[in-house]
Order: structure tokens, then sequence, then C-alpha cells
């Protein structure tokens, strides 16, 4: 497989991904197919596989990360309290929001091998998944989800990256990888690669972010499981 360039890996560009309709997301090519796969088996299961987020690019992530450190979108701490983000100095802010969300240009979902997942099928009533770990633990929304993931997502070439915590991001049940492209990306996205995507960026917390950025990389990138069965599709 062919290793992601810079500007892939940060999500600055789409050119390694494509729109799919089955089940509706966009993601690299060799993911989609397989996630199509994963798809037709959850389905005799009566599980219908759902993507609440696939690619993401770097202006995307870039707009999330500015809005939680305004307070325009919710921030939480490490249990789900919604935390006051005018209350917080800005390194409380920037390591608040890097509990749930990304970095620019670090987010995972950049490289088109991640999606975030939810059984359709499953909401009744519910508008959409709220993604937050409760509905994938037992006597969840998404139990089923999670145990048919836990039995069959590595045979066709995903993982759980954040399947515990590990003093980084929280544990996301929902985060599916496709490791044939993810175990390739991640040791390509160098702390250079990354200062590079940011040179520019109106990044809000830019002075924190610069002076904790080899931390971040440490315990928000490169602290994640890894796929339990070799990097190759069943």
């Amino acid at each position: 497989m062919t290793i992601l360039t810079a500007e892939q890996l940060t999500g600055r560009v789409s050119t390694h991904v494509l729109e799919v309709s089955h089940p509706p997301c966009m993601l690299h090519p060799d993911a989609a197919r397989a996630f199509a796969a994963l798809a037709r088996a959850a389905a005799q299961e009566g599980i219908e596989l759902a993507a609440a987020s696939s690619f993401r690019s770097f202006e995307r992530q870039l707009t999330i990360w500015n809005d939680k450190l305004a307070g325009r979108r919710p921030l939480l701490d490490r249990d789900g309290r919604t935390l006051q983000a005018a209350s917080l100095d800005e390194e409380a802010g920037v390591r608040a929001v890097l509990q749930w969300s990304a970095l620019p240009g670090a987010s995972r979902h950049h490289w088109g091998s991640e999606i975030d997942v939810f059984d359709r099928a499953a909401l009744g009533g519910q508008a959409g998944p709220r993604l937050v770990p409760g509905e994938y633990a037992p006597g969840g929304l998404f139990e089923r989800l999670s145990v048919f993931l836990a039995r069959q997502a590595a045979h066709y070439g995903f993982f759980l990256p954040y399947d515990r915590d590990r003093g980084g991001v929280q544990p996301e049940p929902w985060h599916l990888s496709y490791a044939p492209v993810a175990v390739e990306a991640l040791p390509a996205l160098t702390l250079p690669v990354l200062v590079e995507a940011l040179r520019a960026a109106p990044l809000a917390g830019a002075a924190t972010v610069e002076r904790l950025l080899p931390e971040i990389h440490a315990r928000y990138v490169l602290a994640v499981s890894g796929p339990s069965l070799p990097a190759t599709p069943s």
C-alpha cells in the first residue's frame, strides 16, 4: 500500500479518499471496500451499520477545535461533564479539547481509514447517536453492535484504536480504524509533519499548542491500540 503524503496525512487534501453510498461515507478506497463488506455481514445479524463520521478535512477539524475553545461547542471533562470554556485558562482549555477531539492535522479521520459507527436500526425514535460510551456498553442502545464488532471487525481489517484510556484520548467504542491504511499512516505522522501542517493555521490556543506539541503527539497521536490481527482484510 502506498504511504499517504504529508498533505493527505494531515487532511489538507482529499485526493486519497472517495465518497461512497453503501453505507454513505467518505473513505480511502481500500477502507471503503472493507467497510461495505463489514456492513453486509452486520446486516445478516439485523444490524444496519452506518457512519456518523468518516473522512474529516483539516479545515473541518480546525473549525471543531476553535469552536470548542471558544465555547461555541460543548466542552467536556474526562467524565463527560460539561465545562465552561470561559472559566478555563488556555492550557486547561487545550487539554480539555484534546480528551475528545483531535488537534487539526493530528486527527486519524484525515487518513480516510477511520469511521465512527452506529447501528441505525437500533435508534428507534432517537434522531442520531450521541457517541458516548454508555450507548455501546451492556444495556446500551448499541450493545449488539459492540458485540458484533468484537467478534467480526478484525476479520475485515478493522480495530478499535481507542479501546481503553491510555492517558490521552478517552475510550471510543464507536471508532473503527482500517488497519492496512492506519498502521502505515501512524508512524508517518511525525512531529515535523504536524508542525508544518499547523504553521499557517489560524489555530485557537496556538502558543500553548506549540509548547505542548511533543506531549500532544506522544499522548494523543501515538498512544493508541494496534490491530489484533495482521493488517490485511480476510
